[in-house]
């Protein structure tokens, strides 16, 4: 691989996990949403008065993580031959990564129509089946994107500094999301929901920042013959 593509991807990935941590911006905007009791993606609710920029946030960081994941699974082209940039362990990995960006840019085009946390009209409609089907649909399309981050990092392991000890938090904060998930859902306060979701997106933007470095810092394989070494007979023959 060129050092141009290694240092795109980086740039793409980088600029990933800053759009991706768009909800950090509810510190300073009124959202009227407590950060420790609802999901992130209540920011883009329809209903609620940002839901333009955590959205549009939303589809330009999926694009940005499906574009990097185009980079690495691109054959990297040698003096002699075209070959796989890595093994196939790091391929599905990239793809993995590429099937997260395109979910999370759909999930972006499937928000919520009403906040359930906060709003006990929403939760009781959402309940009955009275909420617009993208309220299921974007629960898929969530799913999707966490299992798809979940098999980008483990397979990526090797190629991302403390990747595995990134993988151990975001798979504790993903069992801490479900957990909380399912108190809610049986009527208790929900077991600081708001906490382990957002360490949960926070996580998977860090390590997307980490990657980017990984691969800046990772040597290249396939450089030019240095200019001033004398040709050989191997160099020139058929």
């Amino acid at each position: 691989m060129t050092t141009s593509r290694p240092f795109a991807t980086a740039v793409l990935l980088s600029l990933a996990a800053l759009v991706y941590s768009a909800w950090v911006m509810e510190v300073v905007l009124p959202t009227a949403l407590h950060p420790a009791r609802t999901y992130v993606s209540e920011l883009a609710a329809t209903d609620q008065p940002y839901t333009t920029l955590f959205r549009t946030a939303d589809l330009v960081a999926g694009a940005l993580a499906a574009a990097a994941a185009i980079l690495l699974s691109v054959p990297t082209r040698t003096r002699t031959r075209t070959r796989p940039r890595r093994g196939p362990v790091a391929r599905t990995g990239a793809a993995a990564l590429l099937l997260f960006g395109v979910a999370t840019a759909v999930d972006s085009r499937l928000p919520l129509s009403c906040t359930p946390t906060t709003d006990p009209e929403c939760a009781t409609r959402e309940t009955a089946g009275l909420v617009p089907w993208a309220h299921d649909a974007h629960t898929v399309s969530s799913t999707i994107a966490l299992c798809a981050i979940l098999v980008a990092m483990a397979t990526l392991t090797r190629t991302v500094r403390h990747g595995p000890a990134l993988l151990a938090l975001e798979l504790a904060a993903t069992a801490w999301t479900l957990a909380a998930i399912a108190a809610l859902e049986t009527g208790h306060d929900g077991w600081g929901l708001g906490i382990a979701q957002r360490l949960q997106v926070g996580v998977i933007a860090i390590w997307l920042g980490v990657l980017a470095v990984s691969l800046l810092r990772a040597p290249t394989h396939d450089a030019p013959l240095p200019a001033h070494r004398p040709l050989r007979e191997a160099d020139v023959r058929p």
